[in-house]
């Protein structure tokens, strides 16, 4: 059992926290939204109205990206409030060169700090099956471990903010073959052919990936688009990983299109779109240019 503090409970955070408690550790839990932390005292945890209140030996943090998380744990306090030798567990999609400054500061106060991204979705959240990518030294990267392990499944990548850039580029990928598989299945439905059978062939084919075997079934075909994932995190995302391989003077043509071209869509959808609607913005685009 371990004192854990949790700041963002949204859709994301939630479910963990949730898990978290339901593996036997006491979860003090804050965000800012009312019903978020009622949400967390239902699930068992205890709701706190502050993110400094929420300090402990080990903090778990769920925030959109780094300027969220610099801004909670310096400008809000949570940083000087947490005793020495705690532990924060950053598992935001975060910047992974901000996450190392972050880290180098928080080491002044005698604080550990890993980075532990995740991909699995809302779903993955819920029933425990997070693929976690743990950055951090050994015995920081152990210790969070013994924690998050009641997340999903837990990976040590390399030293801080090795997470945070495979999570990026993960969802590079992510992004650019949800890209081109919507232009294939669109070309094929255009052609006649049913999109269910395509991805049926596909998905014993060399073409299958996470889009034709998830994304599309679970949530394009059936017209929900709501895979818990927005298009503005996607974006965001992108661009780190794209801006570490400028960083690095590695190419990056096809992810800086896939950026364009994504961030082109995120203008014409709503602010909270989800990700996989970028399906409905390519099929109205198709039929735009058929008129």
């Amino acid at each position: 059992m371990t004192e854990v503090g949790f700041v963002g409970l949204g859709k994301m955070g939630a479910p963990m926290a949730a898990r978290l408690v339901r593996a036997g550790h006491l979860v003090r839990g804050y965000d800012p939204v009312d019903a978020a932390r009622a949400a967390l005292t239902a699930a068992g945890g205890t709701a706190v109205d502050s993110a400094t209140a929420a300090a402990a030996e080990v903090v778990v943090l769920m925030l959109p990206d780094s300027d969220v998380v610099e801004a909670v744990l310096f400008d809000g306090g949570l940083a000087a409030a947490l005793p020495e030798g705690a532990l924060v567990v950053d598992m935001s999609s975060s910047a992974p060169t901000r996450t190392q400054a972050v880290a180098d500061r928080l080491a002044t106060l005698g604080v550990a700090l890993v980075d532990a991204p995740v991909s699995g979705g809302v779903g993955g959240a819920v029933a425990g099956t997070l693929t976690i990518m743990l950055g951090g030294d050994d015995d920081a990267a152990s210790r969070a471990a013994d924690v998050i392990g009641a997340l999903g499944s837990v990976r040590h990548v390399g030293p801080v903010g090795a997470g945070h850039a495979l999570k990026a580029l993960n969802n590079l990928l992510s992004a650019t073959h949800l890209w081109a598989t919507s232009e294939a299945v669109l070309i094929g439905e255009r052609f006649g052919l049913d999109p269910a059978t395509m991805l049926e062939a596909i998905n014993t084919s060399s073409g299958r990936s996470g889009s034709t075997q998830k994304k599309w079934p679970d949530f394009v075909l059936p017209g929900t688009f709501d895979s818990g994932f927005s298009l503005a995190l996607m974006l965001k995302d992108m661009r780190i990983a794209s801006d570490l391989g400028h960083r690095l003077g590695m190419p990056v043509e096809l992810g800086d299109a896939a950026v364009q071209r994504w961030a082109e869509a995120r203008e014409s959808l709503p602010a909270d779109a989800d990700h996989t609607e970028i399906v409905r913005w390519l099929r109205d685009a198709a039929a735009a240019r058929s008129r």
